[in-house]
């Protein structure tokens, strides 16, 4: 009894600091706020999940998620969460990752092998290979401008993210237009953007991934990603899908498309690809459900992902392959029908955007799989 009761406070007391840490909490009664705790959840959660429908005990809770779920992978989580680390990892499925040029760091742009360099694939911005610059094996750093300047054509478009971490936190687009460079949309002089790019300390630079067709006209201003969680099933020895959603931008989260920051989440049929509403976050206290975008009127429910099959089953071969790696949440980015990009993995997905749509424990397999890793 004590030791329970020990227990619930220790949970409390993590998940008051936490919520500190994320912002401001929804408006709620002390009361309310103490009973979402007691049972691991934060207030967030008390107002995106639908508790009335379902029991509390179906959803993984905030506790679970943050000091459990990080576990699963173990020590293999500073594979995935390194970036360049993964990147590497996926060397075996060239076709699925997007090119990593390079690394900025201390003013310096370090350049990596030339296989990385050379764009020359589907649904990416194709460099052409005569406006690379010559490289001195000796001396594989340079001047990040002097890189963009030989290498980028007009329109061309690059990424610029952190190593680590996750959220669209610390993502960044870089644009060549007509002589002069966008940094987020924004025009900047060859020494303002000097002073940007020196400020960027172990940035990758990386290929930037052209959506199909579909998603850009969902909202253009953002790169729409699909949200892919995979666990491993070492009974069966077989990956499997418990959620997809797919991740459509707003005005207000551009230039990503995060759920958090203003962007709708669409939970992915995933026999057959179709989209369900977009759920809005609730800053207002209520979720928004819309079947069509806000601003752009594009229809969201009952649009279908092109090639959906084909793109589960090659996700799944590539999770497979990489069994080690028993939960990974997958960003992808569809390129074309059954053609996709595999642009970030994360070690232990946030979960909001995937129970606004219905609870990941509801499903048997998706609670052993939780069981059998002490996470429930």
């Amino acid at each position: 009894m004590i030791r329970e009761a020990y227990q619930t406070v220790n949970r409390a007391r993590k998940l008051i600091r936490e919520e500190r840490q994320s912002g401001p909490a929804f408006d709620m009664s002390p009361r309310d706020r103490l009973r979402y705790y007691k049972r691991g959840f934060l207030s967030k959660s008390g107002v995106l999940y639908d508790f009335e429908t379902h029991d509390p005990s179906t959803y993984l809770s905030d506790y679970q998620r943050f000091i459990r779920s990080s576990r699963i992978n173990g020590h293999w989580n500073a594979l995935i969460d390194n970036k360049l680390a993964f990147h590497r990892v996926l060397g075996e499925f060239p076709s699925h990752r997007p090119s990593v040029y390079g690394l900025l760091r201390g003013g310096d742009f370090h350049l990596f092998d030339p296989d990385d360099r050379a764009v020359a694939s589907d649904g990416g911005s194709e460099f052409e290979s005569q406006n690379q610059p010559a490289l001195d094996a000796s001396q594989p750093t340079m001047d990040p401008l002097e890189w963009f300047d030989a290498t980028l054509s007009n329109g061309d478009q690059l990424v610029l993210k952190w190593f680590s971490g996750g959220g669209g936190n610390n993502v960044h687009f870089l644009e060549q237009r007509d002589g002069s460079y966008l940094y987020d949309g924004t025009a900047k002089t060859d020494a303002e953007l000097a002073d940007v790019l020196g400020s960027l300390e172990d940035y990758l630079v990386c290929e930037f991934v052209e959506q199909a067709d579909y998603a850009d006209e969902l909202f253009s201003d953002t790169t729409n990603t699909v949200r892919v969680l995979t666990m491993y099933d070492e009974q069966a020895r077989e990956p499997f899908i418990p959620i997809a959603i797919h991740r459509i931008g707003s005005s207000d989260s551009a230039p990503v498309d995060n759920f958090s920051n203003g962007g709708l989440s669409a939970e992915v049929d995933r026999e057959t690809g179709q989209l369900s509403a977009g759920a809005e976050y609730p800053y207002d206290g209520t979720v928004d459900w819309h079947e069509t975008h806000p601003e752009t009127g594009a229809r969201i429910e009952g649009t279908a992902i092109p090639g959906w099959k084909a793109i589960r089953e090659r996700l799944l071969e590539v999770a497979g392959t990489l069994s080690h790696l028993s939960y990974v949440g997958w960003d992808l980015v569809v390129t074309s029908t059954g053609e996709f990009k595999i642009i970030e993995a994360n070690s232990y997905p946030g979960v909001a955007s995937l129970q606004v749509h219905r609870p990941l424990l509801a499903e048997s397999r998706t609670r052993r799989f939780y069981r059998r890793h002490h996470v429930v």
